[in-house]
């Protein structure tokens, strides 16, 4: 039994794993955390399990003593509730602030610290921190967004067309509703 326990295991982390052949996509290079941190709105996103009751998300990020990166990320359901995680951000290589390791604080990573850290790539971040694109380096996972719950068209565009530019399949992607799409709580 304990045999068969540790195959699926196994099969579970292997699956779990990089499987694709595709190159890793282009990333920004340096970023400043510090003009990082603050609040960003998820504008869209491609579709993920956790996110799937989602229709307007946020994550705030602030700097720590430590270096790391303090991330509360905030869900609002279509039914006007919130839910809300929250976890840490570090670099992924040291000195290397694009490419990030994002865990939350839930049973699992207590339970399995080193597979419950997922990738956090910034593949594109406007000159002036306004915009960016984040995704996983398989293509799986992809975030458009900005300091703002709406852009303009213009903005948009450009960021579709740089999330196509890194091979992210754009007709997948989840757009965030406007408040008057959700039900607003009774007084």
């Amino acid at each position: 039994m304990r045999y068969l326990f540790a195959v699926l295991f196994v099969a579970l982390v292997a699956g779990c794993a990089s499987s694709s052949s595709q190159t890793p996509p282009l990333t920004v290079g340096h970023v400043d955390l510090d003009r990082y941190q603050g609040t960003w709105y998820e504008l869209a996103r491609l579709p993920m399990f956790f996110q799937r009751k989602c229709v307007q998300s946020e994550a705030h990020y602030q700097r720590k003593g430590d270096g790391r990166i303090a991330v509360t990320n905030r869900c609002r359901t279509l039914n006007g509730d919130w839910q809300e995680a929250t976890g840490e951000a570090w670099p992924q290589v040291e000195d290397e602030t694009d490419k990030l390791w994002v865990r939350f604080d839930n049973w699992a990573s207590k339970l399995l610290p080193g597979l419950t850290k997922g990738d956090y790539w910034i593949l594109y971040l406007d000159e002036g921190y306004k915009t960016a694109l984040v995704g996983h380096p398989d293509r799986k996972y992809l975030w458009l967004l900005s300091r703002t719950p709406t852009v303009s068209t213009q903005i948009q565009t450009r960021l579709l067309a740089e999330a196509h530019k890194r091979g992210y399949d754009t007709g997948q992607l989840i757009w965030r509703l406007d408040d008057e799409a959700i039900e607003q709580p009774l007084p």
